[in-house]
């Protein structure tokens, strides 16, 4: 039996069917666009995403380059250390991860989540450095929690370490995390946050020779970030390394030397301005900052009123008391003044205006000429010679030796110290020069500053014959296959514009300020090396009667010591500043002489023909001389 339809239900169905169909072909339609749109218009882009959800870039950081001393011993090199990364992108709930990254590293939760916080401006899929250096402890801890921490690596490092800890801080300088600013600097196109790198001394200075370029590692992760396995390896390429001026042995005589001590020293080769040794007291070890400085160790250093960051040798400013006598000396020659058998009688005062100048031996030196004057270091001789002079004609040798502007240091972070004329005092005060002024100024107080190594600079021009060297820290710069890179070789500056005699007279007389009866520098004396040298006492605060708070530790004078040797064929120049240390010659000459013998045995031992040729004794020269 055939079925037969209603007509009028047949013509009602069609036009069901008919939408039914445009129905499904739009929706088709419209479902192919879409592939199409994901496929072939943004395939690439969604095929990029794809990798870099499957494929993680784990930096290999390049080891930096070693520091070594003049002789070829290393004093900063690496060695290998763990740190943990975090990639945010792996990471499904960021507020559950942090408590638990927090247990594992044993970093304070509140440090961390500041730390995530100022890396939320970059991209998620950029490493983020948690934390550097971890324990052993922290390492096993992250280890058995891997399942835990979804988006945390461990990524070994190479961590930089200063063998000697605070020896030469101040120069070779430390590391630390690069900052946001640092990042936006072109030399550090290739570093990301948590970098370290230097931030001052010799680190910072060379930083682009010593980072070298760092490697890579492509690693497999699954859904969760956990790691897979390692598809490719880029080796770093490590960076170059330094060869300095600075001598070891030296280094450690210095800072021996100047243990619990507050101030400076500087160990200077006379003939090409090269740093044997510079120390600066306090110091800090450069260490706490390789590993990544804690908030309480950085309160103890930066909160210290003893400054320990600050390098004394080349930004401390200090008057430079009775060494810039030597300055006073050469412009009484050059200018005529005197001669070197000018005498003036020394009563132990020098009576001017209304009130009486002492000199520091209340019994006076009696009838000096100016080796005398100098050996004893009298302060009435140089009050005379000082108010002849004028301040403006002792500025103009002053000037002449370096003092008042900067050595050109190459470290940079140079103090320029000052040396007063009367226009500057115009300028500074809208007061007139006045002539007791002079005599402050002649005995190297008043408005007189210099920093040590202005005056090791200075010192070194009167003892090779008037040649200004430029003072050297670092002499080159070798690749690790050991090929020259860059060389840096010593600069001479002007020529100290100072007559042989002249310079011939200073010299004699500063032998006999450690040699002869009477000098104030024999603390300072070697048998068999012939040191001259000059002390000074440093006023810190003027002097009167009745006041008893000068008793303080710091009222009391600051030491300093300025010497070379030997005498007449000078090899090493040395500088001792002691902040409130009272006379120069019982406080800082010791000093010198410490890294002076130091110098003295090692030479000897290295070098013994030429010593007794070049330490030659000048007692045999002509009487008088």
């Amino acid at each position: 039996m055939r079925l037969k339809l209603d007509k009028n239900s047949a013509s009602e169905t069609k036009p069901a069917f008919v939408y039914a169909n445009i129905v499904i072909i739009v929706a088709f339609s419209l479902i192919f666009a879409r592939l199409w749109h994901l496929q072939i218009i943004k395939g690439d882009y969604f095929k990029d995403l794809s990798e870099n959800n499957r494929i993680r870039i784990q930096e290999i950081a390049a080891p930096r380059g070693i520091i070594y001393d003049r002789e070829g011993i290393p004093l900063v090199d690496s060695f290998p250390s763990f740190d943990v990364s975090l990639f945010p992108q792996d990471v499904p709930d960021m507020p559950a991860l942090i408590p638990a990254l927090s247990r594992a590293v044993s970093l304070n939760p509140e440090r961390l989540q500041a730390k995530i916080e100022a890396a939320q401006g970059f991209s998620p899929a950029r490493p983020l450095k948690i934390k550097t250096d971890i324990t052993r402890e922290d390492l096993a801890m992250v280890e058995t929690r891997r399942l835990d921490l979804p988006g945390v690596m461990v990524d070994m490092v190479i961590r930089r370490n200063y063998s000697y800890e605070n020896l030469a801080a101040h120069l070779i300088g430390y590391l630390g995390e690069i900052s946001p600013e640092e990042l936006e600097q072109e030399e550090f196109i290739n570093h990301k946050i948590g970098h370290f790198v230097g931030k001052y001394g010799i680190e910072q200075n060379f930083e682009t020779d010593l980072m070298g370029e760092n490697g890579g590692r492509q690693i497999e992760v699954n859904a969760l970030g956990r790691k897979m396995r390692v598809l490719g390896n880029l080796e770093p390429n490590p960076g170059n390394n330094l060869f300095l001026t600075l001598d070891l042995e030296l280094q450690k005589a210095a800072e021996g030397a100047m243990a619990g001590k507050k101030g400076a020293l500087v160990a200077m080769d006379p003939q090409n301005g090269d740093i044997l040794a510079m120390a600066s007291k306090p110091d800090f070890d450069p260490n706490l900052f390789a590993r990544g400085i804690s908030p309480e160790n950085w309160k103890k250093i930066t909160g210290n009123p003893s400054s320990p960051l600050q390098n004394r040798a080349t930004q401390g400013q200090y008057p430079p008391a009775s060494v810039y006598k030597i300055v006073t000396a050469i412009a009484g020659l050059e200018e005529k003044i005197i001669t070197p058998e000018t005498t003036f009688h020394c009563p132990g005062a020098f009576p001017f205006g209304n009130r009486d100048y002492l000199c520091w031996k209340k019994e006076g030196h009696g009838r000096v000429n100016l080796r005398r004057a100098i050996i004893e270091s009298c302060d009435v001789y140089f009050y005379n010679l000082g108010l002849r002079l004028g301040v403006d004609r002792i500025a103009k040798y002053a000037f002449g030796l370096g003092l008042g502007k900067a050595t050109g240091f190459p470290l940079g972070h140079e103090k320029p110290g000052l040396v007063p004329t009367s226009a500057w005092k115009m300028k500074r005060f809208r007061i007139p020069w006045q002539a007791g002024e002079n005599l402050s100024v002649a005995i190297g107080q008043g408005f007189n500053l210099t920093t040590p190594l202005q005056v090791a600079s200075a010192l070194s021009a009167v003892a090779n014959g008037g040649r200004l060297y430029r003072p050297r820290v670092v002499q080159s710069v070798k690749a690790p296959h050991g090929e020259t890179l860059k060389e840096f070789p010593p600069v001479e500056g002007k020529i100290l514009h100072v007559s042989p005699e002249t310079l011939e007279v200073i010299r004699e007389s500063l032998w006999g300020v450690v040699n002869s009866p009477g000098g104030t520098g024999g603390r300072a004396r070697i048998d068999g090396f012939n040191v001259a040298g000059k002390t000074g006492t440093a006023q810190v605060v003027q002097r009167r009667e009745g006041r008893g708070e000068l008793n303080l530790p710091e009222h009391q004078d600051h030491a300093w010591f300025a010497c070379f040797a030997p005498a007449y064929h000078p090899r090493i120049t040395v500088v001792v500043l002691i902040e409130h240390g009272g006379h120069g010659g019982a406080a800082a000459a010791p000093v010198a002489k410490k890294v002076l013998e130091k110098y003295y045995l090692r030479q000897k031992d290295k070098h013994p023909s030429p010593l007794q040729v070049a330490f030659k004794p000048i007692d045999d020269r002509p009487e008088g001389r």
